[in-house]
């Protein structure tokens, strides 16, 4: 039986839906974006993720929770999968998985950490390492929108070869008007760098986020640790709790 949502909606049930690999991009050495087409896709928002299943031949099956890439492009999904060594489902999608095999595939799941294009606050993006990818989906949805909404994505990655999306981030950044890039690196900075490396700190967000009276919403997702100290230097900060949204996440397959 279909349950109502908060806004009195009633919300239908999950299925599981076959997708077929149409296009792979290596995004850098140990992960890569998978583009699927989901005939009968619901559509979702920004920020929202999906639930993947494998199926072995003995029946066996596995599945793990992934955040959605980009903006939903006539049934075609994206979604990007960083390879974990001793997992049960990403070293099959990086490894094995070939262009036009199957993958049953769940969602849009989740209706909190989302960003709405008709949405005109300033919006602060903060990300750690892979935590970029549902971030990377509200900064891809701004411009397919034409929103004029400002952005600021502060994106804290290891070394530079570890960043997603690198090339378009570049372009991104220098072409779609309103939208700032900034990084942090933890472990080795690109030549010319100014700074050591470090982990983001308060410095880092005074500089590249927005000032609390401007009443930005906030988005911050990575692993637990990075995203408790992150949403914890905004509310010292001023920011109220209720606009710093969060998304953390472990190791998983």
């Amino acid at each position: 039986m279909s349950a109502p949502t908060a806004g009195g909606r009633v919300a239908t049930p999950l299925t599981w839906r076959v997708a077929r690999l149409a296009e792979r991009r290596i995004e850098t050495p140990t992960a890569q974006t998978l583009v699927l087409d989901v005939p009968g896709w619901p559509g979702h928002l920004p920020g929202q993720h999906l639930d993947v299943r494998l199926t072995a031949a003995d029946g066996y099956q596995a599945a793990r929770s992934y955040s959605l890439a980009a903006p939903v492009a006539d049934e075609r999904i994206a979604l990007t999968v960083q390879r974990v060594p001793d997992g049960e489902v990403s070293p099959y999608l990086t490894e094995v998985y070939s262009e036009g095999d199957p993958v049953e595939v769940r969602g849009p799941v989740g209706g909190w950490f989302v960003w709405r294009t008709d949405e005109t606050a300033p919006v602060l993006l903060v990300a750690g390492g892979s935590g970029v990818v549902p971030l990377m989906a509200m900064v891809r949805a701004r411009r397919a929108a034409g929103s004029r909404t400002p952005f600021r994505l502060i994106y804290s990655v290891r070394t530079p070869t570890d960043v997603f999306y690198a090339d378009e981030l570049r372009r991104r950044a220098r072409d779609d008007h309103g939208l700032d890039v900034a990084y942090v690196y933890t472990r080795q900075a690109p030549e010319g760098w100014r700074g050591d490396p470090h982990r983001i700190n308060l410095a880092d967000v005074s500089a590249h986020g927005w000032p609390p009276d401007l009443e930005p919403r906030c988005y911050v997702c990575g692993p637990t640790g990075f995203v408790e100290t992150v949403a914890d230097l905004l509310v010292g900060l001023g920011h109220p709790t209720r606009r710093v949204k969060t998304e953390r996440f472990g190791p998983t397959g």
